[in-house]
């Protein structure tokens, strides 16, 4: 990380790299996207035997853990608890299932990930996987 303001390629190709190992070892494909704090794309892979939607929801789910700063499905779980539409958000990109997470480091959001293509708390365990590698490597 060059910074602790925001995710690094490198940092992101570590997050890739995590996921990406754990879904060969298990044959499965997904959508794994890594994006800066404001939700921007630093890195993206589509593995063999992800379909398409999941290119664009993956991306969407690491939009929104930036942008809020908490899971995606957190947010989903808060909007339908409060009676909120997540239309009221006026983000059309924002998704409210899980697989979204953001990076925090030293209590900063520093960027998030984004896993789609697979059963949801899988995308959710990968996400948190790929996270879980980077902290490791950083030391933190």
């Amino acid at each position: 990380m060059k910074t602790t303001q925001q995710l690094s390629h490198t940092d992101a190709q570590t997050i890739l790299n995590a996921i990406q190992d754990e879904c060969a070892q298990k044959g499965q494909g997904c959508a794994i996207a890594v994006v800066d704090p404001h939700g921007d794309l630093i890195a993206f892979l589509r593995m063999d035997g992800c379909g398409l939607p999941p290119i664009q929801i993956a991306q969407n789910k690491a939009y929104t853990a930036a942008r809020e700063g908490i899971p995606s499905k957190l947010l989903g779980e808060r909007s339908r608890a409060e009676g909120f539409p997540m239309t009221n958000f006026g983000e059309l990109r924002y998704v409210t299932w899980g697989g979204g997470l953001p990076v925090i480091v030293e209590g900063r959001v520093v960027g998030a990930v984004g896993v789609s293509g697979l059963p949801e708390d899988e995308d959710m365990r990968l996400a948190q996987l790929g996270i879980e590698a980077l902290l490791r490597s950083l030391n933190v």
